[in-house]
């Protein structure tokens, strides 16, 4: 869908007391071109990931495919080649980050949940280096269950109480202990600390009672208002071993705060108007509540209500000199007033009707005071593209236009209303939904089984306008009598598309809005559009010509980049190598332009490679100093969706994680699934030493051992300087084993990037923050195979990016940059004649298809094999289309 901007400054809509006007001599049109420039020089991008499943457990697999889209023409092609994809846990500590290559706006990946990960919930981000410029709002990030049955021994259920004293919230925490058969932990001590925003609020010591129960009491002051938190309480079971169990804290109150948006920006005496309502408990979710308007003589002037998760609207008429309250009744039956937005003594408003399944209607109010001819403009676009202008003489106070859904595109629209000086006065959104754009997929079924182990095939058609189209799609199919849809909440093309993607804020259940196609879902999602706040750019920078501070640059490649000086100048026409060994030893030279910068670029390389760049001088003189471009880490912002926190993970996902241990139990029993040995608990008493930038994936610190930079001023060599430092770690040839594995190196891992076991002495021990032993179960586990031997995390004091290099001799670097992740390929069992297996099959995935791709003709198939258990049969297809349409079908079968 390319920019309509010609289409609409050439062929203006005119009706009623709208007028066309000429692009070449109108000082309007210019600005509208000047919009198309900006747009077009300062392009978004975004990210929907197709998630196998809405939930998982641990043991599981991650399979996820992701559509890159840019907002000027749609499928991106042609900015960002490279995706990054991160798990986060609910410490908003980064756990996975894997590196993926964009084809044709277009990749995959997948993610292993160890044993060593903790139930909770999870987030999974993603986006690419060029988005980072403007902002996290807008990156994929979508909050995601995950339950453990697997090692676990204590389950909970917590039940929060609120009270006020004054300023002060009192909260009353309830929490169930039970083990996995649901028997409680009766008469159990229980020791608690209860954080919130990281500060420590109350601690203390409690007892189960005989149902199990222990309650804690907490206050949250007025400084702690509105904050989230954690309870960290730990049982002592029968056998005197300790767990802790951490328990979300998402709000420490019930109040609501209920807001007053006036349709298209201000409330204007004597035009009436919609205000929209939003109302938000403490968890930030919505709630709906009823009341009444009444002015300042007390007068009811109507009574009002939510329809649907706190969002609901009312027509007000606001007289000269009057003000307006509302008195909300919630639902614990308690009141509470709030007063409106003061009208404006004149001015413009814009009101627009979208409930009409063929055209959208506008209407532009003006006080009487501006009837006078003054000429006010409308623009209707969406990422940058123009699909409405007009202009209107204000010579009454009501003009009305309509405009056929036809002409404008899917998704989020925003309408601007502009005075005469050009400036934005009124604005307004709303949600189109065009079959235009949508890709029908018509699903043919014959050929699937319902017998369990059974060969289903599927073929379909892909079309658009009737016409077939060439696409590219992903396909998931669960057993939905273990993996219950979540249809609100699930991954979702539509819903992330078309609108979260253009959303700065939390959208609670945005799959609701396209599960029905009727009235009443056109009514909620247009209050959505109605309270939401958003904005992908400022018109005042559109008028200023000032975009965003380009501080990323889009990856067409993996480069490494750098300049070399000497004395602190420039070297030009520098002679630069690139060397590597891994996978075959390579070399590859350039040469410095006249600043000293040099370049590699179009480097295609898997994670833990090891680079050596020399450089030298015009005349070979050696005695140079290399920098290396590096690119920070991207910061792990607090959760925007943080309402969709459970917190009672494990005993949502009760059934499915139970389910699931069949599956584990039986891949365990044909020895196919790693499984930690979990370790007694060991107490340390000597304060913990915090690793800062550390990339250890159980979080910084939390290692067998910690050296600090100050024990490593003497060193010359940094193997024989650690030998002895550090306990439990032997050096063989400058290479590092543990006495637990003294056959098998120790893995290094360099500023998050792996290096080679003799990489050691290669790195200046100056350059050293901190080094961390992970030597025992618990904290190697998340490192897989590849903390068989143990893992040194090394952090220079540079550290913290996604490139660290060592300058051991003059002119040499050696450099360690994250590479591409290697997605691994999902296992689907045959079960035919000659393949037949006795083997129980409990998948709760059944199959996964990230490449199912649609020809010339619109054709596309898959085949899979049923699982070894009966239900229904869940198979969700999604997709994108050359010309950036998207498709989504969802179709069900029993196997018995």
């Amino acid at each position: 869908m390319k920019s309509k901007i010609t289409l609409a400054l050439s062929f203006l809509i005119v009706l009623l007391g709208f007028a066309a006007f000429k692009i070449d001599d109108d000082p309007f049109a210019q600005f509208i071109k000047k919009l198309d420039e900006y747009t077009s020089k300062y392009q978004q991008e975004k990210v929907y990931l197709h998630l196998d499943k809405p939930y998982y457990a641990i043991g599981d697999d991650i399979w996820f495919k992701a559509y890159v889209f840019n907002t000027k023409t749609q499928l991106s092609t042609d900015i960002s080649k490279i995706l990054y994809v991160e798990l986060i846990n609910e410490k908003d500590s980064l756990k996975r980050q894997i590196k993926l290559p964009i084809m044709g706006g277009i990749t995959w990946g997948d993610f292993k949940l160890t044993d060593s990960l903790g139930e909770g919930n999870y987030r999974i981000r993603a986006y690419t280096n060029y988005m980072r410029n403007y902002g996290t709002d807008f990156f994929f990030d979508k909050t995601i269950k995950i339950g453990n049955s697997w090692a676990n021994k204590v389950f909970t259920v917590t039940d929060y109480k609120f009270t006020k004293d004054n300023n002060t919230d009192k909260v009353a925490a309830n929490i169930h202990f039970e083990d996995k058969t649901g028997v409680a932990y009766k008469e159990n001590d229980v020791s608690y600390e209860v954080q919130l925003d990281f500060k420590t609020v109350a601690k203390g010591k409690t007892k189960t009672d005989l149902q199990g129960n222990a309650l804690i009491n907490f206050e949250s002051n007025q400084s702690l208002t509105g904050k989230k938190g954690k309870i960290l309480a730990t049982i002592t079971l029968d056998n005197k071993q300790k767990i802790v169990k951490a328990i979300p804290i998402t709000s420490t109150s019930n109040d609501v705060d209920v807001q007053f948006l006036p349709e298209g920006g201000n409330l204007i005496e004597e035009l009436p108007q919609k205000i929209a309502i939003k109302a938000i408990n403490g968890t930030g979710k919505g709630e709906d509540i009823n009341g009444k308007i009444v002015d300042e003589t007390g007068a009811e002037i109507t009574s009002i209500a939510t329809t649907y998760l706190g969002m609901g609207n009312f027509t007000l008429n606001a007289q000269p000199g009057k003000t307006y309250t509302a008195k909300i009744k919630f639902k614990d039956g308690s009141q509470k007033d709030f007063k409106l937005p003061i009208a404006q003594k004149s001015g413009y408003a814009l009101t627009i009707n979208n409930l009409d399944t063929g055209k959208v209607s506008i209407k532009l109010l003006a006080s009487a005071s501006l009837t006078n001819s003054d000429e006010l403009k409308i623009v209707a676009q969406q990422g940058g593209n123009i699909y409405y202008v007009s202009k209107a003489k204000v010579d009454k106070q009501v003009l009305s236009a309509i405009i056929p859904r036809s002409k404008l595109p899917s998704g989020i629209v925003q309408f601007t209303l502009f005075s005469a000086s050009n400036q934005p006065v009124a604005e307004r959104l709303i949600f189109n939904k065009s079959k235009l754009d949508v890709i029908d997929l018509k699903l043919n079924t014959s050929a699937i089984s319902g017998e369990k182990k059974g060969k289903s095939a599927f073929t379909f058609d892909a079309l658009n306008q009737q016409k077939p189209v060439i696409g590219s799609f992903s396909v998931s199919v669960t057993n939905a009598s273990k993996v219950m849809p979540d249809e609100d909440n699930e991954s979702n093309i539509f819903a992330t598309l078309w609108l979260t993607s253009d959303l700065a804020g939390y959208v609670e259940k945005p799959n609701h809005y396209f599960l029905k196609d009727d009235v009443k879902t056109a009514q909620e999602l247009d209050n959505l559009m109605l309270t939401q706040g958003w904005r992908r750019f400022l018109w005042r920078n559109v008028l200023n010509n000032v975009g965003p501070a380009i501080t990323y640059q889009p990856e067409k490649t993996t480069s490494i980049s750098g300049v070399v000086k000497k004395g602190g100048k420039p070297v030009p026409n520098g002679k630069v190598m690139l060397m590597s060994t891994k996978g075959g030893f390579f070399v590859i030279d350039t040469v410095t332009n006249a600043e000293g910068k040099f370049n590699f670029d179009n480097l295609v390389f898997n994670d833990s490679t090891k680079f050596v760049v020399q450089a030298r001088t015009k005349a070979d003189r050696k005695f140079v100093e290399i920098t290396i471009d590096a690119v920070p880490y991207q910061i792990v912002a607090k959760n925007k969706n943080s309402a969709d926190i459970d917190v009672n993970v494990n005993n949502s996902l009760m059934k499915y994680i139970k389910e699931s241990d069949n599956y584990f139990n039986e891949m365990t029993r044909l020895g196919l699934l790693e499984r930690t040995i979990k370790l007694d608990e060991v107490v340390i008493t000597e304060k913990k030493i915090v690793a800062k930038n550390s990339a250890n994936l159980n979080g910084a610190g939390n290692a067998d051992f910690v050296l600090n930079a100050k024990d490593l001023f003497t060193c010359v060599q940094l193997s024989q300087c650690l030998s002895g430092r550090l306990p439990f770690v032997l050096f063989k040839g400058g290479i590092p084993y543990s006495t637990r594995s003294p056959n098998t190196p120790m893995t290094i891992v360099l500023d998050g990037m792996q290096v080679e076991s003799d990489f050691l002495d290669n790195i200046n021990p100056n350059d050293i923050e901190t080094i961390e032993v992970l030597r025992s179960a618990g904290n190697t586990a998340i490192y897989g195979s590849q903390g068989g031997g143990g893992v040194l995390i090394i952090t220079t004091k540079r550290g913290g990016s996604e490139i660290s290099y060592n300058s051991y001799t003059p002119g040499v670097v050696v450099i360690n940059k994250k590479g591409f992740s290697t997605s691994r390929d999902f296992y689907s069992p045959k079960y035919d004649a000659q393949t037949s297996s006795a083997k129980a099959d409990y998948r709760s995935t059944i199959y996964w298809n990230p490449q199912v791709v649609a020809d010339k003709d619109g054709k596309a198939k898959f085949d899979f094999y049923n699982a070894d258990e009966a239900g229904t049969y869940r198979v969700v297809l999604e997709g994108v289309d050359a010309e950036g349409h998207l498709g989504r079908k969802i179709f069900t079968y029993e196997v018995k």
